[in-house]
């Protein structure tokens, strides 16, 4: 009824792969960060949560139709939609989810760069947990290791008794960083422009992948190109040329910036509650040192106190027997 193997585990009776739960884990995950950063961009949790009706679902369609168009291998129709059997790809997942988010966007009214930037903290935050999940797939991984000095487990893992990179590990980080790096600037005041947290998801995202996808050993290949790795490099020139875009329809009045959308209040408002919290925290720590300083002088005043009676008895005990003594 219960019980964990290789690729597996049993929940009353019901076989649950690793790999699907890390997936859904991550998108758990993902649609939780996005709710608690949705105010940075003027959108209620409410919004969020209807905008993940749309991404999730289309999210998974897309990861799977990539996986079954660049593999090279034949699925009746049938099989397509058995992705149970393993056969999923990060890249088409985010292209399904981009259409999701256009899809929102254009249903409720709301703007595309905004949801964007919302959206890429938690999407590369859902890839590096994801990753995760790969190594328990045994996919993902890179090239055979020839150096016997790089054989060790996490800059290499064997699959199938061969040691290969682990090139799933290498993006997880990657990827994690990014997530640190796009939340830091989400919630940065100096940012003006809408849509530049989105932009540099592209960057980051698409060089980190570039570059581990040179050294990825069961690539999706479209005749001797790399697909993803293609792929990478363009979302890199496409992130650029965003970033240029929207700072200069920006600087030219004809997209308003975030503090004129009112969006860096929150920003500017969280950062004068940090700044006052670590005030109080700092007058607490110097109020209990200068306490504890004086309760230290205090203690010392009173053992010298003592001390000195101590002695002051002892010497006149001392005296009273001299004196018994002469008489």
């Amino acid at each position: 009824m219960f019980g964990f193997y290789d690729s597996y585990f049993l929940f009353f009776g019901l076989e649950v792969t690793y790999y699907g739960f890390i997936i859904a884990l991550a998108m758990a995950l993902a649609v939780f960060v996005a709710c608690l950063n949705g105010k940075y961009r003027g959108l209620k949790t409410d919004d969020l949560v209807i905008c993940a009706c749309y991404v999730l679902p289309l999210a998974i369609i897309g990861a799977r139709l990539y996986y079954v168009i660049f593999s090279g291998d034949h699925y009746s129709f049938g099989e397509v939609f058995r992705i149970w059997d393993g056969g999923m790809a990060i890249y088409g997942g985010v292209i399904g989810g981009a259409i999701g988010v256009m899809a929102y966007c254009l249903i409720h009214k709301k703007n595309f760069l905004d949801v964007g930037d919302i959206a890429v903290p938690s999407l590369i935050l859902g890839q590096a947990i994801g990753r995760i999940g790969c190594y328990f797939a045994g996919c993902c991984y890179g090239i055979a290791v020839t150096n016997p000095d790089h054989m060790w487990f996490p800059l290499s893992t064997q699959i199938d008794g061969v040691w290969h990179y682990s090139t799933f590990f290498y993006e997880s980080l990657w990827d994690i960083l990014g997530f640190v790096v796009l939340t830091l600037l989400l919630r940065k005041s100096g940012i003006k422009q809408r849509g530049a947290v989105a932009s540099l998801y592209l960057i980051i995202y698409g060089a980190g992948r570039a570059w581990i996808e040179g050294i990825r050993g069961d690539s999706l290949m479209l005749g001797a190109i790399k697909v993803s790795q293609l792929l990478s490099l363009i979302l890199v020139v496409v992130g650029l040329v965003i970033l240029i875009v929207v700072y200069f329809l920006t600087k030219d009045k004809r997209m308003k910036s975030l503090k004129e959308m009112g969006f860096s209040q929150f920003v500017e408002k969280e950062n004068a509650m940090m700044r006052e919290k670590r005030l109080k925290k700092r007058e607490k720590r110097m109020l209990k040192r200068g306490v504890n300083k004086k309760d230290k002088q205090q203690t010392e005043d009173k053992i010298s106190d003592k001390n000195i009676t101590k002695i002051d008895n002892t010497q006149a005990t001392s005296k009273n027997k001299n004196d018994k003594t002469k008489q």
